[in-house]
């Protein structure tokens, strides 16, 4: 056969697979992300009594619900970063709320497929991407983009992004509330206040809010008799904007509502679950989303996209398990991996010394966070409600949603449940090794290392990250202390390995930093700022009177975003944040000093210095 003939024969195949899912190359259907931001399943559709949302209702009642979506992220950034690429942010090294680095070599933001295949593609209007652009990405992407400026018959993919649900709306309602606070369920895990029960109902009255932008959104489709050429998604991009949903990735904070609807034109391209009014128990999460929408245009996902395509002519196998993740949230560093089987839900954190509740400047905003913080100081809660606020923090969690929809009874220890325990724990490492979770290198250690290259990319060139040594690092600092001190690998030549070994100095406590004083001394001049700045922090909190102001003098010194990169001046200023009052009264003048600009590669790191300083200096 000539190689003339197999081409097209290829060709023919491949026209007559998309002819059989309902799609001809003229004939293409329109796809519509319609989004709210901090909404969780807070609606009617999803059961709930409280919600008031007739628009997204009907949609479920003529498409399908999904029961079990995750957003990869609690916070919007890492999230959106997630979508655009259907890759995990933590193998692209940008977990870190407003963070900002280079996408792989090879890779494209998934848009560019869409309009290679002839799609109209608009974006109404956040981006807000960990990841840098290449190439045109958007036909339009501003808060007048729109489907309608397409040229007449093309196809278009068009994404509507609704605010008025965001957290900020909590914090600046005013006057009465729309749904009654007394008729509200407060969470286990908070205080039964009237400032939560008011905080909840305004969260209630915004998520009516978005219902009624999807509800004009749809109508638009409608009026311009759009409706049976076009596929519709409705989705929120994270848990709600109340406190310990927003940043924490536990179901409270990861579960999000998701409605498709495939009109019969295209019946072809949906899933064999799919009916009317239906619900799916797939678990599907928002790395899947690229490569669905790619699917439902008929182009196959390319091999580096790490999502799974759930609708389209290229569904891939259901999945066992989805994956959440936390890193640093604005300017405070965190490092937790959270995995759900649709019933438990394992979360492994490796800072247990940072509690759920630091100091997030923005979150503090919130008037049931700061009531929060207030009754936790007083002594004033109880089990439940203590956990978000108390170091340290358990390293391992497992919860139980159907016993248990509030995540409170840790049953990590709890004899019946260590065959589920490991199977999550199994998951959650295999997960990471498969990505190359690039969390573990501390975020200025990855641009240190990489240099110019994409993280990415330096992560899989041969010898450049030693992934299993750091991971085991990891895994034994956050863990309890261990007996012998030749454990802690406080000489290694990896400078990550080693800065995990001074993180375990650092959560062992008092015992371990007193038995480990001549090490930590040592460390205060480790070209490293990350070990520096963390043997630190060890012997300030925990060592003896005369090295803690040795610590202190040191942690200054870093904190000076004049002389140091933005990451040591975070680093060093949050550790300083935690040292008593008293130790840094001989320091004031130069903490008064410290400088609230410098180096930085990327404007998204501006504000973080600045709120520490803040926060340092009493100005909240």
């Amino acid at each position: 056969m000539s190689r003339f003939r197999s081409i097209r024969l290829l060709l023919f195949a491949s026209l007559a697979c998309l002819a059989n899912m309902g799609l001809t190359a003229d004939r293409l259907p329109n796809i519509v992300w319609i989004s709210s931001e901090d909404h969780g399943p807070e609606m009617g559709c999803y059961g709930d009594p409280q919600a008031t949302t007739p628009n997204v209702d009907q949609l479920a009642a003529r498409g399908m619900r999904y029961a079990k979506c995750w957003s990869s992220a609690p916070v919007c950034a890492p999230a959106r970063t997630t979508l655009i690429t259907g890759m995990y942010p933590a193998s692209l090294g940008a977990e870190d709320m407003r963070s900002m680095v280079k996408m792989p070599a090879g890779t494209r933001m998934f848009p560019c497929f869409l309009r290679d295949q002839g799609y109209y593609c608009t974006n109404a209007s956040k981006e807000d991407y960990n990841v840098r652009k290449t190439g045109k990405v958007w036909d339009e992407s501003s808060g007048k983009a729109h489907w309608r400026n397409r040229n007449e018959a093309q196809p278009f993919f068009a994404v509507f992004n609704s605010t008025v649900s965001h957290e900020s709306a909590i914090r600046k309602h005013s006057g009465p509330t729309t749904h009654d606070p007394a008729a509200m369920r407060v969470p286990a895990y908070h205080p039964d206040t009237p400032t939560v029960r008011r905080d909840w109902a305004i969260y209630y009255d915004s998520v009516t809010r978005a219902d009624a932008v999807a509800g004009a959104r749809l109508r638009e489709l409608e009026e311009a008799g759009l409706v049976d050429s076009t596929i519709v998604f409705y989705w929120g991009d994270h848990g709600s904007g109340m406190p310990r949903s927003k940043r924490w990735p536990s179901n409270s904070g990861l579960h999000v509502p998701l409605i498709v609807y495939i009109p019969e034109q295209f019946s072809g391209l949906r899933p064999a679950d799919y009916q009317a009014g239906g619900v799916s128990e797939r678990l599907v999460s928002f790395v899947d989303f690229a490569p669905t929408v790619l699917s439902l245009a008929g182009i196959q996902p390319p091999a580096w996209m790490q999502g799974h395509a759930f609708l389209g002519s290229h569904i891939a196998p259901q999945q066992e398990f989805i994956h959440g993740f936390r890193g640093r949230m604005d300017e405070r560093l965190d490092l937790v991996r959270s995995v759900t089987d649709g019933r438990y839900v394992y979360l492994r954190n490796y800072h247990p010394e940072r509690s759920q509740g630091q100091h997030v400047s923005y979150q503090f905003e919130t008037a049931t966070t700061a009531e929060w913080r207030k009754y936790y100081d007083a002594g004033a809660l109880n089990e439940a409600q203590s956990i978000f606020w108390r170091t340290p923090k358990d390293s391992e969690e497992l919860y139980d949603l159907q016993q248990d929809r509030d995540e409170v009874q840790n049953l990590a220890n709890s004899a019946e449940h260590q065959t589920i325990l490991a199977k999550l724990r199994t998951a959650q490492q295999e997960h990471a090794a498969r990505i190359l979770d690039l969390g573990f290198i501390p975020e200025g250690q990855r641009f240190n290392l990489a240099g110019d290259q994409p993280f990415y990319d330096w992560a899989r060139t041969p010898g450049a990250y030693d992934y299993q040594r750091v991971f085991r690092a990891a895994e034994q600092a956050s863990r309890p202390v261990p007996e012998s001190s030749s454990e802690w690998g406080l000489d290694d030549e990896d400078p990550v390995v080693r800065y995990w070994a001074y993180v375990g100095l650092l959560i062992g406590g008092e015992q371990a930093v007193q038995a480990q004083q001549d090490p930590l001394v040592a460390a205060l001049e480790d070209e490293v700022p990350e070990i520096r700045v963390t043997a630190a922090r060890a012997l300030a909190m925990y060592g003896t009177p005369e090295r803690v102001k040795q610590a202190v003098r040191q942690l200054v010194q870093d904190a000076d975003w004049g002389q140091q990169s933005v990451w040591t001046a975070m680093l060093a200023l949050d550790a300083l944040g935690e040292i008593p009052a008293a130790e840094l009264t001989d320091f004031q003048q130069e903490i008064a000093a410290l400088s609230n600009k410098g180096p930085m590669p990327d404007a998204r790191y501006s504000s973080y210095v600045p709120r520490l300083l803040k926060d340092l200096r009493g100005e909240r």
